[in-house]
């Protein structure tokens, strides 16, 4: 998500659509940022077991070689870092080392999948913001 961007009426307007629904969550209700520690845990087992990479394209660039519908995408050249390195770099970038923007976090699934959300998708990203 984008702290930036969200808006309480935004995250009430969820809660009253889900509660429509019928359902109650009870004490049970959580946000994502409240298990950052663990996400970022499994970023980082991810990364050591190589299923995901550090990517140093700009968004224009990245959304250019994620292709379409009708073509598949191209790998990034990022792709195939070490873990070691990829490990060291997504550190980095939580130590706020880069600016906005500069390096994202995706995971390796498949620049040919016919999802266009499965092909590399980012899971982090850098935004020097309060969450």
């Amino acid at each position: 998500t984008n702290p930036l961007r969200e808006e309480c009426r935004f995250i009430e307007g969820i809660k009253e659509d889900v509660r429509w629904l019928g359902f109650d969550w009870g004490v049970h209700l959580f946000f994502a940022s409240d298990h950052f520690e663990r996400l970022y845990e499994w970023a980082e087992r991810l990364i050591k077991g190589g299923l995901a990479f550090v990517d140093d394209l700009s968004v224009e660039k990245l959304r250019a070689l994620r292709g379409d519908r009708h073509t598949p995408g191209v790998e990034s050249p990022f792709r195939d870092r070490s873990p070691e390195e990829n490990l060291n770099l997504f550190r980095r970038m939580r130590a706020g080392e880069f600016p906005n923007g500069a390096k994202v976090l995706r995971a390796k699934i498949d620049m040919t999948h016919p999802n266009l959300h499965m092909r590399d998708p980012v899971m982090y990203r850098i935004l020097h913001a309060e969450h």
